[in-house]
């Protein structure tokens, strides 16, 4: 998804801010009384986080976890915080129960593109690994094949690792291996001509 300043002309209390909301066409993030403005990513942005939904469903089935994307908010309950992460695992019991959020993340998937790949490098970075139950955050490129892991370590040490085109990854939390490839099927990036 694609961050963007809001239009709103004050911050809110996160009370306000689930108000506000619901009464909005559009997505909005919540961070720290800051509402951040989501919209739509491009025909790329959806083929990769599908591809990996897809890989995962039936996966997940079988451990009693559920994947989701894009509309799906995410509340880090300690902080008071919102998200709509690209796409988000779940494989506690409390989220089966809950119409209304995802409160205890496992994993959490951000589609890197121009317009978001600071912001979900750097701050959303910082943010999401305050959530206790997430153990896994990973960074998947839009323009390049290229993925990017954060994996909780012990304490407050999170442990990083990226993955090229022919490499696959592991997220031990829900016991799942990727190849990279199989991110990006589809998926077509723009070359410069050499003209």
């Amino acid at each position: 998804m694609i961050a963007s300043p809001s239009l709103s002309p004050k911050k809110m209390t996160p009370e306000e801010y689930l108000a506000w909301e619901a009464t909005q066409e559009l997505r909005y993030e919540y961070v720290d009384g800051e509402i951040i403005a989501m919209t739509g990513g491009s025909v790329n942005h959806g083929r990769i986080y599908l591809n990996l939904y897809a890989a995962l469903r039936s996966h997940l089935e079988k451990r009693g976890c559920e994947a989701f994307v894009v509309d799906v908010k995410v509340q880090d309950q300690k902080n008071q915080r919102y998200f709509y992460p690209d796409l988000v695992v779940t494989c506690h019991p409390d989220d089966r129960r809950n119409n209304q959020f995802i409160q205890h993340p496992t994993v959490i998937v951000e589609v890197l593109s121009p317009s978001t790949a600071n912001y979900d490098q750097s701050r959303k970075l910082k943010l999401y690994r305050q959530i206790p139950s997430l153990q896994e955050y990973i960074l998947i490129d839009s323009q390049q094949i290229s993925v990017a892991l954060y994996q909780r370590q012990s304490g407050r040490m999170w442990g990083y690792s990226d993955y090229g085109p022919d490499e696959t990854f592991w997220l031990p939390s829900i016991e799942f291996e990727c190849a990279v490839a199989d991110l990006y099927e589809n998926a077509i990036f723009e070359t410069l001509d050499d003209e």
